[in-house]
C-alpha cells in the first residue's frame, strides 16, 4: 500500500500505471528546473533529484504530451535539451528480414 501523496500513489492514481514496473518514472517541479525521478529496484524505490542552476526543463506542457522515452532522450531531458531533436538520427527498428 502506497501513502496518499507520494510520486508512486501519483503514478497509480493519476496516470493508472504500475509504480512496482521497470520502469523510471519522472515528475517535474511548476518552475521546471527540478525533476525527480522514481524507480522501484525490488525492494524498495529509489527517488532521484535533479536541480538546474540556469535555465529549464523541457517538459510536456499537458497530460496529452506526456509518452514513452529513450535513454538518449532522458540523457537530453536531463541536460535542458528538448527531448524531440529535429537534428537526430533517428532508430530504425527491424522485425523481419529477407
Amino acid at each position: 500500500m502506497t501513502p496518499k501523496y507520494s510520486l508512486a500513489a501519483i503514478v497509480q492514481q493519476n496516470f493508472q500505471l504500475n509504480p512496482f514496473q521497470n520502469s523510471l518514472f519522472l515528475f517535474c517541479g511548476r518552475q521546471r528546473n527540478r525533476m525527480k525521478a522514481l524507480c522501484w529496484e525490488g525492494d524498495g524505490f529509489v527517488l532521484l533529484y535533479k536541480r538546474l542552476e540556469n535555465g529549464s526543463f523541457q517538459w510536456p506542457m499537458n497530460a496529452e504530451a506526456v509518452r514513452s522515452i529513450t535513454y538518449q532522450e532522458f540523457r537530453w531531458l536531463l541536460e535542458g535539451l528538448s527531448i524531440d531533436q529535429p537534428k537526430a538520427v533517428k532508430k530504425l527498428h527491424i522485425t523481419a528480414c529477407l
